[in-house]
């Protein structure tokens, strides 16, 4: 028997996600390129069938997290250029060559040490360069070029074909540092440029920041969580998005409780009344976090059931007190039913966190089927 709680996943919402952000990015002065990130297993989505539904769309090059993920997509079938955001230094190089990997140097021991591998083999590989302006994690620092690029620019079997940044807060239309950050990154580019580095491209925009200001829209941007149908929290847009995930259970039980019982590990839910409780066979090790534990909500016959007692390892119990159901009824944990929807923003909302990471979070042992 299969896992009652899966992931359905709709590729044609993908490719009309990006085709959505292509005709957004198109009321530009020029239209960049699209770079389509799928770190994190397609952000939960499934890599394998996400990479190859967005390379059908169109999207001009797919970008993940480090050499082992941009491996997965190339054996899935994958052949646009594949960026890797990630550190050189955690993993083994032979990946960027035996799978046409295009890797980032962020710091100058990366530089050296792709150098060595590619002259070892007699190539000179594409590379794109990664300037810190202001996040703070990995990247040359902007304001120290003069001292790191000269090196890595000498390097005859690399070839810097793009520099990029990223913004550490695109998504707060109040933090100054967005601006900052752009600004940092263009004298950045002309020092380059005066260093002898001139990139075939230029790129810095996430999702947010494609939202926010065109003018980070240079050669080519990375959307991500917009090409999965969600909005990054707490922008908003008019674009017309289909969220790309519907994650649905089944109820495995129905049972009544008496009054002043408590329900689930430590017995934190308890009524001076009789309810009806329903038992959905999913929990953290599926990616829910305890968090929804007396605040999120669940889909049940159209109607909304709220999540009581303790979010469990491999289930969870709703309220269904007045509710006409019984085991088998669907449970949509994420996605629409009969008009009602529970989407990536309100939970994360609920819990205090963010939509990327509830989407991240979908564990492994929950099916994706997909949808074309």
């Amino acid at each position: 028997m299969k896992h009652p709680t899966v992931a359905h996943i709709d590729l044609d919402a993908l490719a009309a996600n990006l085709r959505t952000v292509r005709t957004l990015l198109a009321r530009g002065a020029r239209t960049p390129s699209i770079i389509a990130v799928v770190k994190a297993n397609a952000y939960g989505h499934g890599a394998a069938r996400v990479g190859r539904a967005l390379e059908a769309a169109g999207a001009a090059m797919l970008a993940c997290a480090d050499l082992e993920e941009g491996i997965v997509l190339r054996e899935s079938g994958v052949r646009r250029p594949i960026l890797v955001f990630g550190a050189l230094g955690v993993s083994r190089l032979d990946g960027v060559f035996t799978h046409d990997l295009t890797p980032t140097i962020s710091t100058p021991w990366a530089g050296r040490a792709l150098q060595r591998e590619a002259a070892a083999r007699g190539v000179r590989v594409i590379c794109h360069l990664k300037v810190d302006t202001g996040m703070n994690r990995l990247g040359l620092r902007a304001d120290n070029l003069r001292r790191t690029v000269p090196e890595i620019a000498a390097q005859a079997n690399l070839d810097i074909g793009a520099v990029y940044t990223h913004f550490a807060a695109a998504d707060d239309p109040d933090d100054p540092s967005f601006g900052e950050q752009r600004r940092r990154f263009e004298r950045a580019l002309d020092e380059l440029a005066a260093l002898g580095v001139r990139p075939r491209a230029r790129h810095a925009a996430n999702s947010a920041a494609l939202l926010r200001d065109e003018r980070v829209w240079y050669d080519a941007v990375r959307p991500g969580l917009l090409l999965y149908g969600v909005v990054p929290a707490p922008l908003a847009s008019t674009l017309a998005l289909r969220p790309a995930m519907t994650l649905t259970s089944r109820l495995v039980a129905v049972k009544g409780v008496r009054p002043g019982e408590g329900v689930g590990y430590g017995l934190t839910w308890r009524r001076d009344e009789p309810r009806t409780l329903g038992v959905v066979p999913a929990g953290y090790a599926d990616g829910l976090d305890r968090r929804l534990a007396g605040r999120g909500w669940v889909l049940l016959r159209g109607r909304r059931a709220p999540i009581v007692g303790a979010v469990s390892m491999d289930m969870l119990t709703v309220d269904v007190t007045g509710m006409d159901v019984r085991p088998g009824d669907e449970v949509v944990l994420l996605g629409e039913q009969d008009g009602q929807i529970i989407d990536a923003r309100e939970m994360a909302a609920t819990i205090g966190t963010i939509p990327y990471e509830i989407l991240a979070r979908i564990g492994t042992r929950i099916e994706r089927t997909y949808d074309e």
